[in-house]
């Protein structure tokens, strides 16, 4: 700093009130480390969402008509549980339906035969297939093309798997088999219906988390169905919704309104990842207001510190100094004390997250790197200081040209 400067520089500190300046930055520090925490935390817990077998991972609901014993028994139950073109439309219209997709049913007869260990067993079976956007796995060979693939590709429940492991192995004295395994064992469909029987060669590729069915591509099911079937297409009796929020509570209340219900506890997981979504905003937007006042308590600081120093600004604009040099040296002040507040914040975001990690690691997750929200928190810094260096310029040139 050259010595004109530092004369400047000595005649404009000493109204300076190191009080308000720390004022400011405590608020902006508070407000900045707890936006930084939230959105780390936030980060850290759903990156467990896209774990298929996460609890909280859930973006989409199985749907259903409830059925009735009555009308089942009157012979009426199977359209009754059906969902109608105006359903089905209605379902897609509405705002927290991102994606609605269709359960399609075999219109045939398939008996499945498997040889394992020098032995055989076969039972009949049931196979539905749905777009492949709404899988939780991509396995490899899930292509098929009729007349041309050497298998039908199959994905399973994870379920069935576990039960067969633990359940109707253990008590037949049969192997148990893992996933892997499983994955290399001769599988036959006997394919019947519309007055004709063929045998086609299938392996299960995958196992899903998120669909208790039998599923196979529906290229092979219209294929199927076109060939071994008469009728014609049936409407679904289960839709899957992808939601835009997990946990909107308007999908409950239409659920109730249409009297429909829903597979399993996906509704209970949504729920829970709406809670935390809306509770890490809430304390966000907390942060965002202790940081915005803030703001204006330094602007409220350097407007006070410029009306003290209103004199001697004048008696440098008669020296011939510009607004730019008087304002530069309050542009070092706020741009020293931001800088900080960043350094300090980020201190106490980094700290927090050392206390949360090791919890969240005793359930499987694994947190993610900061750097984004260290990215997020200079963000918002240089959009203070800009702010903060902008106001305090226009603040000088009404001094110098009262």
């Amino acid at each position: 700093m050259s010595k004109k400067s530092n004369i400047v520089w000595r005649l404009l500190r000493r109204n300076i009130s190191v009080g308000q300046i720390a004022g400011y930055a405590l608020a902006n520090l508070v407000g900045l480390a707890i936006v930084l925490t939230a959105i780390q935390f936030y980060r850290d817990v759903t990156s467990v969402w896209d774990d298929e077998d996460s609890f909280i991972s859930e973006d989409y609901i199985i749907i259903s008509k409830k059925v009735s014993g009555v009308g089942s028994l009157m012979g009426g139950g199977g359209n009754a549980t059906r969902f109608s073109e105006e359903e089905l439309v209605d379902i897609a219209s509405r705002p927290w339906a991102r994606k609605v997709g269709r359960f399609n049913s075999a219109a045939f007869n398939v008996y499945a035969k498997v040889s394992f260990g020098g032995s055989s067993m076969g039972s009949d079976l049931f196979l539905e297939s749905i777009p492949d956007d709404f899988f939780d796995v991509s396995p490899k060979g899930w292509d098929y093309e009729p007349g041309k693939s050497e298998f039908v590709p199959v994905i399973i429940s994870k379920d069935y798997l576990s039960l067969y492991n633990f359940g109707f192995a253990t008590s037949r004295g049969m192997p148990q088999v893992s996933e892997e395994v499983i994955g290399m064992v001769p599988l036959q469909f006997s394919l019947s219906g519309n007055g004709r029987q063929e045998w086609v060669n299938a392996r299960i590729v995958g196992f899903s988390s998120r669909l208790n069915t039998i599923a196979v591509p529906e290229e092979f099911m219209d294929w199927a169905n076109k060939e071994f079937s008469s009728a014609a297409p049936e409407l679904p009796s289960r839709l899957i919704v992808m939601f835009d929020k997990p946990g909107d509570p308007e999908v409950e209340s239409y659920l109730e309104e249409h009297d429909y219900e829903t597979a399993g506890d996906r509704a209970a997981n949504g729920k829970a990842a709406y809670f935390l979504s809306l509770v890490t905003s809430v304390v966000i937007a907390v942060g965002l207001v202790i940081s915005l006042l803030a703001f204006f308590i330094l602007l409220l600081s350097i407007y006070l510190l410029l009306q003290k120093n209103s004199e001697k600004i004048n008696q440098l604009m008669q020296l011939g100094y510009s607004p730019r040099q008087v304002a530069r040296y309050y542009h070092i002040i706020i741009i020293c004390v931001n800088f900080a507040v960043l350094l300090v914040a980020l201190a106490a975001m980094l700290t927090a997250s050392h206390y949360w990690r090791e919890p969240l690691s005793t359930l499987g997750v694994d947190p993610t790197a900061p750097w984004l929200t260290i990215g997020i928190g200079a963000g918002i810094v240089l959009l203070i200081t800009a702010g903060n260096l902008t106001a305090v310029s226009r603040a000088v040139r009404k001094r110098f040209y009262v």
